[in-house]
């Protein structure tokens, strides 16, 4: 179960900068998810783990030992690309047990454990079938399945769910995450999808522009997020402009466009700040007829649209003072007899209101993925 250590890590491409000033501690045993959009570093990172590009600047440490200078091979990692790098002239088994046979194992042990990855990847049954017979899902997980037989401590995964279907992908995930814990492997597997990153990771770590943006417990990520970006990234949320209005030891007003004032619980941002609100569409509350409007935050709105997604419900809200916000909302709820063009009240309660400074950027290109 190895530790790794990145310190102050840096890789450029043809002038591009790909990782930037990166800091990183992974546990022995931990199950660590990067979490990123497409070109965020994603992929880099892996790489430079597992020695396939070296650093332009900064430290790389693996169980406590600097590993810049040693080759792959000798660093106790086992990479499972996005490309899979399989063996083209080996029959399935034969791709899983290299790992084990070149660890001097019996054939006998090689060929028990590659069968125990191949029963739960679900390719036992195509055992004697070569690469190019599989479709690029199987393949995938050919890959995958080699990598866990591998015996590396250090499990280093680029999407290995990615080309999956739906179905399957969820299967494995736990099963994926299960294997790693009872093997005792340390994984750093690297996603874009945020479901998948808060199931399976004991830690989420989400990148951007070769940055480390936060990292944390998912619950963390997911209820306190750092940043604008990763609210909106990790999870839907509502965002909307004002300006500290009035503060007190309670909370503060923050006024919208055209008049619409909210309360908010923070009081660390001075009279006249810019501001950005968030809160998440399912904490983003709407009901037809309110039982009283005395709370603070009620504000009418008129439902634009309405998406089905299986156990939810996604409205589309314009607002009075022309700002638009949506409601996640569970098909059991009372609101299923809302309808496109009715009047609603929008509740956003105080507790549930992220604030941030406004970006010197502007909101719009903080919120951008890339």
């Amino acid at each position: 179960m190895p530790s790794v250590r990145l310190v102050n890590i840096t890789k450029t491409f043809d002038g591009i900068t790909a990782i930037q000033n990166l800091d990183l501690e992974i546990g022995e045993g931990e199950y660590l998810c990067v979490l990123g959009p497409t070109g965020s570093g994603k992929t880099t990172l892996l790489r430079l783990i597992a020695g396939i590009v070296k650093p332009d600047e900064g430290k790389i440490y693996i169980d406590g030992k600097l590993v810049n200078d040693v080759p792959p091979q000798e660093r106790n990692t086992a990479y499972v690309p996005q490309d899979y790098a399989l063996f083209p002239h080996l029959t399935v088994m034969e791709n899983v047990a290299f790992g084990p046979t070149s660890r001097e194992l019996s054939k006998a042990e090689a060929y028990g454990i590659s069968t125990q990855m191949l029963e739960m990847t679900r390719l036992a049954w195509r055992a004697a079938s070569f690469p190019n017979e599989l479709s690029g899902g199987m393949q995938q997980r050919l890959a995958l399945a080699r990598g866990l037989a591998s015996g590396a401590g250090l499990l280093l995964l680029d999407e290995p769910l990615g080309a999956l279907d739906a179905r399957l992908r969820v299967e494995l995930r736990y099963k994926l995450k299960g294997l790693v814990k009872e093997k005792g492997f340390t994984a750093i597997h690297v996603t874009h999808d945020q479901e998948e990153a808060m199931v399976v990771g004991d830690r989420i770590a989400v990148l951007r522009h070769g940055q480390i943006q936060q990292v944390s417990i998912p619950s963390t990520v997911y209820n306190e997020p750092s940043s604008i970006f990763v609210a909106n990234f990790v999870g839907a949320a509502n965002f909307l402009e004002g300006f500290i209005a009035e503060r007190n030891r309670l909370g503060s007003s923050v006024q919208l466009r055209n008049g619409l004032a909210v309360r908010i619980m923070e009081t660390g941002y001075s009279i006249g700040e810019r501001v950005v609100l968030a809160i998440r569409e399912e904490m983003t509350r709407i009901v037809k007829n309110p039982r009283t409007k005395e709370e603070v935050n009620f504000f009418v709105g008129t439902v634009e649209s309405a998406s089905f997604l299986g156990n939810f419900t996604e409205y589309t809200i314009l607002l009075k003072n022309g700002d638009t916000v949506k409601s996640k909302v569970p098909i059991s709820s009372r609101t299923r007899g809302i309808s496109l063009g009715d009047r609603v009240y929008v509740h956003l309660q105080p507790e549930n209101i992220k604030t941030y400074l406004y970006p010197a950027t502007g909101l719009y290109k903080e919120l951008e993925a890339v």
